[in-house]
């Protein structure tokens, strides 16, 4: 298929893109580089820098696309509280431009790059997509909205859409003779700070509260691994059908704590982690972990990749590999 990735200079965009072109599609990467990294988009795919905005110019001037997977989009949950309107321009004014064009370029198929953050604090643990959706920060709430979106372009419009709600994504992949991992100039996830604190170039790792209701008191979060993760979206472009919209979770269906998650990067590195312990952050729920059933039950996606020290394994290598 000739597909268009938007965000593929980006950490799971990018590993997408090396799967598709691996599997034998031709690829298009859309990405403006505000986040993204054009050394990041694999070999073999042609790479043009723009917007969303510019993705309707692109389709006008090349149509014949069979499908777009989009992952550009901002991602920071903090971020989201203090400039909301930066959410509803990027994430949902952004994506509305994108279906506009993706109806006027005819293209039938839309896999998104949805997120577990439409959930908030969930009532019950593992999530499934059945669960109510009530986001507790404006990034949560552009992923729903965008969602939502979705579902009614495609019952008016007859586009094949699947919407992949992430957990916490991680690790890294060896993609056409390098590594393709986290790289964010902003780095709010717990596997590459610890990764950081462990090298002594990044600050001791805060351990917001050990209170928690959890084995051993800190927040328990489900890990996918990203090569698992960009399985699950050629399995999702295949089971896109025209007027549908399938939500699907992907994780692995298991906790790890934070404490996990520091034991795990003492275990590969080999190195001592330094932690502070912080307050409890507002509205972070103890226990987030998916249900991943439908997935596996509808389209056969199962995760190969489970252990944590694997996902941290790989993450290591590239940081050691791109911090050379």
């Amino acid at each position: 298929m000739r597909l268009l990735v938007t965000g593929g200079a980006g950490y799971i965009g990018s590993v997408v893109t090396g799967h598709l072109l691996d599997a034998g599609h031709r690829v298009t990467v859309v990405d403006d580089l505000s986040t993204g990294h054009a050394d990041a988009v694999p070999a073999g795919a042609e790479f043009v820098r723009a917007d969303l905005r510019g993705v309707g110019r692109l389709l006008a001037e090349r149509p014949g696309f069979d499908g777009v997977l989009h992952f550009a989009a901002r991602s920071l949950v903090a971020e989201s509280v203090a400039h909301p309107e930066r959410y509803w321009h990027a994430n949902v004014v952004g994506t509305l431009s994108l279906l506009d064009a993706l109806r006027a370029g005819a293209v039938p198929r839309l896999v998104f790059s949805s997120s577990a953050a439409v959930y908030g604090d969930p009532e019950e643990v593992p999530i499934a997509e059945s669960a109510p959706t009530r986001p507790t920060n404006p990034y949560g709430a552009s992923k729903l909205a965008v969602d939502l979106m979705i579902g009614s372009e495609a019952r008016a419009h007859g586009l094949g859409a699947v919407s992949l709600r992430y957990f916490n994504v991680a690790g890294a992949v060896r993609c056409r003779g390098g590594w393709l991992g986290e790289r964010h100039a902003t780095e709010t996830h717990l596997i590459p700070l610890a990764l950081r604190a462990a090298t002594g170039r990044g600050d001791p790792l805060p351990v917001y509260g050990r209170d928690y209701p959890t084995p051993d008191g800190t927040c328990v979060r489900d890990f996918v691994h990203v090569d698992d993760l960009a399985r699950a979206h050629l399995l999702a472009l295949g089971a896109a059908e025209p007027g549908e919209h399938r939500i699907f979770n992907l994780g692995n269906g298991a906790g790890f704590s934070v404490l996990d998650v520091v034991e795990a990067v003492r275990t590969v590195t080999g190195r001592p982690v330094p932690v502070t312990d912080a307050a409890r952050r507002p509205g972070d729920p103890a226990v987030l972990v998916a249900s991943a059933e439908r997935i596996r039950d509808q389209i056969g996606w199962i995760p190969d990749r489970t252990g944590l020290d694997e996902m941290v394994a790989d993450a290591w290598r590239f940081q050691t590999q791109w911090s050379r």
